[in-house]
């Protein structure tokens, strides 16, 4: 049972350490959009583009009704890191707290 907690566990790490490192990739290609920088017309970029709109637009979607507009600048992302970090930091304590896994 433990090691199937454990493995457990750690692929919820690794799950959200692959979202908050797609989240990364997210807003500094909306930056290089916002810029410029990025040919959206290029097929490639265009589907790459609209596969992180489709991943992370829902999930800061909910956190962009609750916060203050601050003209410009979006802060969704940052809190949506905020909380994932956070998840990352508090699932495997309560899951140490809960008895499950003992080390």
């Amino acid at each position: 049972m433990q090691n199937t907690t454990l493995a457990l566990v750690n692929i919820f790490i690794m799950a959200t350490q692959v979202l908050i490192w797609g989240l990364v990739v997210w807003a500094i290609s909306s930056w290089l959009v916002a810029f410029n920088v990025v040919n959206t017309r290029n097929p490639v970029v265009s589907g790459i583009l609209n596969a992180l709109d489709r991943i992370y637009d829902p999930l800061v979607r909910p956190i962009r009704r609750f916060l203050p507009d601050f003209g410009g600048i979006d802060l969704s992302p940052l809190v949506l890191w905020l909380v994932l970090s956070g998840l990352q930091q508090l699932v495997p304590a309560l899951v140490m707290d809960s008895g499950l896994l003992l080390q």
